[in-house]
């Protein structure tokens, strides 16, 4: 996608007679009238198109590049983003220039419904700078909406776990609340099972209805759960309405392209793993084997001092009650990853799937160890809970109030360490730790 950059002054220079064409790539010929409306509707103009669930992805790196994403019912084949600085740090500029890039269109059929899904990047912006975007297609556009970039120093974030609901509403009004608690988290995370089955057009609809008013404002950096592998059957499929929704950052792989990637924020470098490969191998083996590859490669890369390690399935294995065959220890997910969270001085480890918040401090070699990653299991989001399901691990040292209710998580990193803090939804704080070094 083709980046331009355009000035109001020379959309309004734009007066010949014979056909022109601007950057939403329609033609206008004759009246040379014609330009000066468009520049207007592109500037200030109407707010009718339908962008429905117009969302912001992460990017590998939030300081220069961002991903928007948006669907609607029929095509928009010439749609794209236009950007400007915001008007308030436009120095007084009354001819901010306006930047654009043209937004690809995919028809997508899932569930019996059809939609068109829309993606365009924004590439070679300003780190640490406060934009606005729109979409426009033809002379319809969307409002005028903030972006801004990552400036490489101390940041927010919102964490949430689980938001797999049999009704969204109290996803919802968590999530709604926390952002109003939190207007200055800088993007949004959920880590896994974000809807209860993954081939339902109408729970994806809930999700996306949930966030509204964040999902356009802050990027989203989702982790895949094995519930987006479900189809309405109940039977394993490739998680393909996850992967047509979410544009996130690709990792070079032939068959898990965007199952599993990185990105950069702030002087932290997120890794987020995936772990449904028992969902996956009947479909394409080898998830496992080829994240064991690429993670090293990928921490190695990078120069961030912090590392946070995002998965969804968790990494101990907990006793329950009915079910005396099940012994404590380490998971198989742990099993597999903990040794290299060790090896690559992996600083904080989130995982989820449980449905129940625990803090089980810092672990190394499978045991209490101050020197290892400190690990949290990051509780529940949606309605769907385990009461009392789950046995204590030995190794948990702070758990939820119970029986638990929803939580949300907030992450402040800054130059010399990150604090997680756990709330409930009304805000009462539950835990509070902080990582330093």
């Amino acid at each position: 996608m083709k980046d331009h950059i355009i000035s109001r002054r020379k959309f309004l220079s734009m007066m010949g007679g014979a056909a022109i064409s601007l950057v939403a790539g329609c033609a206008f010929s004759g009246k040379a009238a014609a330009p000066i409306r468009k520049a207007a509707r592109i500037l200030t103009g109407d707010t009718s198109l339908d962008a429905r669930f117009l969302r912001q992805i992460i990017t590998a790196d939030s300081r220069t590049s961002r991903t928007i994403m948006w669907q609607s019912d029929a095509p928009q084949e010439k749609a794209e983003i236009v950007w400007r600085v915001a008007a308030d740090e436009n120095n007084g500029e009354k001819e901010a220039e306006i930047f654009s890039a043209s937004a690809t269109s995919e028809h997508y059929t899932d569930d019996g419904q059809d939609v068109y899904l829309h993606t365009a990047r924004a590439n070679n912006l300003a780190p640490g700078a406060h934009y606005e975007y729109r979409v426009i297609c033809g002379d319809e556009g969307t409002d005028w909406t903030p972006l801004s970039t990552d400036d490489g120093g101390a940041f927010k974030a919102l964490i949430f776990p689980d938001s797999q609901s049999s009704d969204y509403t109290d996803w919802k009004n968590l999530a709604q609340d926390a952002y109003k608690r939190n207007p200055d988290a800088a993007f949004f995370t959920n880590l896994g099972d974000l809807v209860d089955n993954g081939e339902e057009h109408s729970q994806w609809d809930a999700w996306f209805d949930a966030v509204e008013g964040m999902e356009e404002r802050i990027p989203f950096a989702p982790v895949m759960g094995n519930h987006e592998t479900y189809d309405k059957q109940w039977e394993v499929r490739l998680p393909l309405a996850y992967l047509a929704e979410f544009n996130v950052p690709e990792n070079g792989s032939q068959y898990f392209s965007r199952y599993y990637y990185s990105f950069d924020f702030g002087d932290v470098h997120f890794i987020v793993l995936n772990t449904q490969w028992d969902e996956t191998e009947e479909f394409h083996p080898g998830l496992l084997e080829e994240q064991l590859e690429w993670l090293p490669k990928d921490v190695a890369a990078s120069d961030k001092k912090w590392k946070i390690a995002m998965l969804h399935k968790d990494v101990l294995r907990y006793r329950i009650e009915k079910r005396p065959e099940r012994t404590e220890g380490i998971s198989k997910f742990g099993e597999a990853f903990m040794p290299l969270f060790d090896e690559l001085g992996i600083d904080v480890v989130l995982s989820a799937h449980l449905h129940t918040y625990r803090n089980r401090g810092h672990i190394r070699a499978f045991q209490r160890d101050p020197s290892g990653p400190l690990y949290i299991l990051t509780g529940v989001a949606g309605n769907v809970r385990y009461p009392g399901l789950w046995i204590d691990h030995a190794l948990d040292e702070k758990i939820a109030p119970q029986p638990e209710t929803d939580n949300y998580m907030t992450l402040e990193a800054s130059k010399d360490a990150l604090r997680f803090q756990c709330f409930l939804p009304d805000g009462t704080i539950i835990d509070d730790s902080t990582v330093k070094k």
